[in-house]
């Protein structure tokens, strides 16, 4: 019985490493957290011995693993095998989320952010699996709206994706009218609106669950004057939510969450939003504003103008964006190479609903390219390898603590770093562009959940154990602040 044991355990444990991708230091989770287990004596489960191990493990996934684990009384065989490691990472492995980021999320991120990252020490506790599994079943989950600069994404942290969309806060409201009236506006449109998957999801109170708001990088420098812009912007989003009776209030910045999804928590962050693009520099959770962060002043919107330009010329008309947008997304490449695309045959066909068939050429490619090219689109602007190559420097020269190499991991982030080759593209680039010093070991990774890595970033915060203590701002911490600085600014923003 031992041999069979061992075999069937070795299977499962196989089953839930499959997959796993090493965490941010490069050892994967098992390895890292669950030393092997030995099994010593005859181990017998009677019975059971003959059993396959394909079944044996179904019956493991019937019991659930509060039930395994009390079957420990059954015999010395089941009691070992509720005792091991093994156990817990098999059933994390068949709950409703990736494992993999389940621990990374427990082990990286429960300390919450780093205030000080130029001191920055791991004193992340080394947890079991089973602590794990334990500590993951009494999160309560929260509200998420990722405010992001194109459109706004909304649910509940528990929830395998987002419940619905809108446009984001700066379309709600008078233009004209103070942040806080329109920012108050768009809250409670989110939580009054009805999803068209489930009718009454956000029929809640605001008062019944904490909230994490995904932070736009409104502001790429670190002048006084945008450290001031920035923090009467937060200030205002928690002014207006404690004024709606939520209980905590979670707000992180986009390009983070994205670092986030990807299981990394130092890096270099490429948004390529709505209007600009930003190339963000990230040590241990923190925004590098003393490094610098680059933006390219050409975004989606810029793409899907220069697409509808550029299918006129053909006279392929569209009667909106939203149609050219569409075709984007799904039709577009970057080139590997541009000079040889350009004598490649290149025709690729789409359907939209409602609009019919549509035949790109050149188009597909030549859009992607003003990234890379900027004067094509007619701007006068530095390309996007460039912007990195620049941050990269930027990032050597600043003799952060810690690993020297934690810039060399590029993450994408926003919709239009999905289109295929931009990885390879922009890696290729990049070894061209710097050093060997700088280069080697470079790697850049697609958006990780999609246009959805932001949500995906604060789901994990979301649903991490020690959330409300360590992530967020409670109304009376907030509330006690504002006594202590005096009168508050933020309602007439």
């Amino acid at each position: 019985m031992a041999t069979l044991l061992r075999r069937v355990w070795c299977s499962v444990l196989a089953r839930a490493a499959a997959g796993a991708a090493p965490d941010a230091a490069g050892a994967s989770p098992r390895g890292r957290h669950a030393p092997p287990v030995e099994y010593h004596g005859a181990l017998s489960l009677g019975a059971l011995d003959a059993l396959p191990t394909d079944v044996l493990a179904q019956i493991l996934r019937l019991l659930g693993p509060f039930e395994a684990a009390r079957s420990c009384t059954v015999c010395r065989a089941w009691r070992v095998l509720a005792s091991d490691n093994g156990l817990w990472a098999f059933f994390l492995r068949l709950g409703p989320e990736p494992w993999d980021l389940v621990v990374f999320a427990e082990t990286h991120l429960a300390a919450g952010p780093a205030p000080h990252p130029w001191l920055y020490y791991d004193s992340t506790p080394q947890l079991s699996f089973k602590q794990i599994y334990g500590l993951r079943e009494v999160v309560p989950g929260s509200v998420i709206v990722d405010g992001g600069s194109g459109y706004c994404k909304y649910g509940w942290s528990k929830y395998a994706a987002p419940s619905g969309r809108c446009a984001t806060f700066m379309e709600f409201g008078n233009i004209e009218s103070p942040m806080y009236a329109r920012l108050r506006h768009f809250f409670q449109t989110i939580y009054t609106r009805h999803c068209t998957d489930d009718a009454n999801w956000m029929q809640v109170k605001p008062a019944n669950q904490p909230i994490i708001v995904v932070l736009p990088l409104c502001h790429s420098d670190d002048t006084e004057s945008a450290r001031a812009s920035r923090k009467q912007y937060e200030e205002t989003l928690y002014s207006v939510l404690f004024d709606m009776n939520v209980p905590a209030v979670c707000a992180v910045d986009q390009a983070v969450l994205a670092l986030y999804a990807s299981k990394r928590t130092s890096g270099i962050v490429v948004h390529i939003g709505f209007n600009v693009t930003s190339v963000v520099p990230i040590f241990q959770g923190r925004v590098m504003y003393e490094i610098g962060v680059e933006t390219v002043g050409q975004g989606a919107l810029k793409l899907t103008g220069l697409l509808k330009e550029l299918m006129q010329r053909r006279n392929v008309s569209c009667e909106s964006l939203y149609t050219v947008r569409a075709i984007k997304e799904v039709k577009f490449v970057y080139a590997a190479d541009y000079e040889a695309e350009l004598h490649k045959d290149t025709h690729a066909s789409c359907e939209i609903d409602g609009e019919g068939w549509f035949t790109l050429s050149e188009e597909r490619f030549k859009t992607t390219e003003i990234l890379f090219q900027p004067h094509m689109g007619g701007m006068r602007a530095m390309g996007l390898h460039k912007a990195v190559s620049l941050c990269m420097d930027h990032c050597y020269n600043s003799e952060v603590v810690g690993d020297d190499s934690w810039y060399k991991t590029v993450v994408l982030a926003g919709g239009s770093a999905c289109f295929p080759g931009l990885p390879e593209r922009l890696e290729k680039e990049l070894h061209q562009l710097l050093p060997s010093y700088i280069s080697e070991g470079i790697r850049v990774l697609p958006p990780a959940f999609g246009t959805d890595s932001g949500w995906f970033g604060a789901k994990m915060i979301g649903n991490v154990s020690t959330f409300t203590e360590v992530w967020c701002v409670k109304k009376k911490q907030f509330r006690n602040k504002i006594r202590r600085n005096g009168p508050s600014f933020v309602n007439t923003w």
